[in-house]
């Protein structure tokens, strides 16, 4: 197991990466650092391995964690989250009101899974074991969940991605963990300098609408930094939310072009390969660059969401 020195992104935040689906700069655990020791997002179980060995690194007990936070109940977020909660005996898990009762009982999240991982899904995900419910902790819009004595963190509802998902304002950092409603922070771009970012349209309850509306709030409130669940941080906010936003009239544009002509959902993707390469080429990013293993993956599973959107709504 390869295991990096957590990234220190403030005073009090630090990023462990989890090297979900083995890739590094994929999916990550924040950890804050205030008198309540709290993490946001667990990744799959594969991943709880390096946020062990991550606190380690930065010189906590697995005993001293008082609050895991999942944005949304997603397996490559909170798949996790049971297998982690063995071993922190004094932590409480926060989940959205929508997502607590999948935590218990993880059997829907896993068939869901199995039908967009296939055969993968077991090296991907397992184990994925409940979390006993006197766990958990349940929050949404507008609930606060007090980590220091200066800190309060605020949780807003975020649909879009999921109808169960949770945004967390940090009012210390003046950031916001966006989950994956805000779409995609690609870090392997953003070591170059290139900040890009594309919506995250995986089924089931993918919904524009609703992720606009969502991303709309979050660029009204006038952040300084914004915290993806793939992957990092971007200390410029605004104009992220509103690439993603435009990507996001583009990948719905491609989507009902698509339905149109009668293609499958991977000659969907291929359309939005093609546009997504067309904007990197003029950014200087090179075909073979390693970013388009994660962009390949992201669009393909995009289509998914896009398809199952246009079907439900096109009855």
């Amino acid at each position: 197991m390869s295991i990096k020195d957590p990234k220190v992104l403030t005073e009090r935040i630090s990023l462990i990466d989890g090297f979900d689906m083995n890739i590094s700069e994929r999916t990550g655990t924040y950890v804050i650092n205030e008198d309540k020791l709290t993490l946001i997002e667990t990744g799959p179980s594969p991943s709880v391995p390096y946020i062990k060995e991550g606190l380690k690194k930065l010189g906590y007990s697995l005993d001293q964690v008082k609050y895991v936070i999942v944005t949304h109940i997603h397996l490559d977020h909170a798949g996790g989250a049971g297998l982690l909660l063995r071993d922190c005996p004094n932590a409480k898990l926060v989940v959205h009101p929508k997502g607590a009762r999948h935590l218990t009982d993880p059997s829907r999240l896993v068939a869901g899974a199995k039908l967009v991982y296939g055969d993968r899904f077991e090296s991907l995900f397992e184990p994925v074991l409940p979390v006993p419910e006197e766990k958990l902790l349940i929050k949404g819009e507008g609930d606060e969940l007090e980590i220091g004595p200066d800190c309060k963190l605020v949780f807003w509802n975020s649909p879009g991605h999921a109808n169960h998902h949770l945004a967390i304002l940090d009012p210390v950092s003046k950031g916001i963990f966006t989950g994956d409603t805000a779409g995609i922070h690609y870090k392997q771009l953003a070591k170059e300098n290139i900040e890009f970012h594309l919506p995250s349209t995986s089924p089931n309850q993918f919904d524009p609408d609703l992720m606009r509306e969502s991303i709309l709030r979050m660029k009204e409130e006038g952040f300084i930094r914004a915290f993806y669940g793939h992957y990092g941080m971007t200390e410029n906010p605004e104009a992220a939310f509103n690439q993603t936003l435009e990507w996001l009239d583009v990948f719905m544009e491609e989507a009902e072009a698509a339905v149109k002509a009668q293609e499958t959902y991977i000659e969907l993707a291929a359309r939005l390969k093609k546009q997504v390469t067309k904007r990197l080429r003029s950014l200087g990013i090179s075909d073979d660059h390693e970013v388009y293993m994660l962009i390949e993956l992201d669009l393909m599973v995009g289509s998914m969401g896009l398809m199952d959107y246009l079907s439900k709504r096109d009855g």
